[in-house]
């Protein structure tokens, strides 16, 4: 096992009311893919010597995603926010575009629902990329990683687990 990965990921849930169905479906799979595979290592922490694994808790604090990594004692090793603002069009724009997705699966052509997934995915990327440069001199994630903690993110911008905020 490499150290540089996460070995739990917990959303903080007081930050939300509630979810509906889907969005837990969503950040159930999230979570699992990312335990599944993911490289994370924190580039500078309190323990300048632990390479990991990682612990991690997300959270929105005061409108800002709140990152808590701990190591595996739970001894916290950084805390940090980052300001939502740079990911409020891309969240936005990739709800509008789900909400496009599911309605054209029930009516529309192959197609269709293909070249809406496409622009869908291109938003994910979009934010995912984003993610990483806002991570960088705090945490070096590769694509898959910054993805599927992309989705966590929406998950968290989600007001009472029904629509952006």
């Amino acid at each position: 096992m490499t150290s540089r990965k996460l070995i739990d990921v917990k959303l903080d849930e007081s930050t939300v009311v509630r979810w509906t169905a889907d969005v837990e479906h969503e950040r159930r799979i999230a979570i699992f893919d990312l335990l599944e595979e993911n490289s994370f290592h924190l580039v500078k922490s309190s323990d300048e010597t632990y390479e990991g694994p990682y612990k991690l808790t997300l959270g929105t604090i005061e409108g800002r995603l709140q990152f808590d990594v701990s190591a595996i004692s739970d001894q916290l090793l950084m805390s940090f926010r980052l300001a939502m603002t740079p990911f409020r069009r891309i969240i936005r724009e990739y709800f509008a575009i789900c909400d496009s997705y599911y309605e054209a699966i029930k009516t529309a052509s192959p197609s269709q629902i293909e070249a809406i997934d496409m622009g869908r995915r291109g938003l994910h990327n979009e934010g995912s990329t984003l993610l990483m440069e806002r991570l960088e001199g705090k945490v070096e994630v590769d694509m898959q990683t910054a993805r599927r903690l992309f989705t966590l993110v929406c998950v968290l911008h989600l007001k009472d687990g029904r629509g952006p905020r």
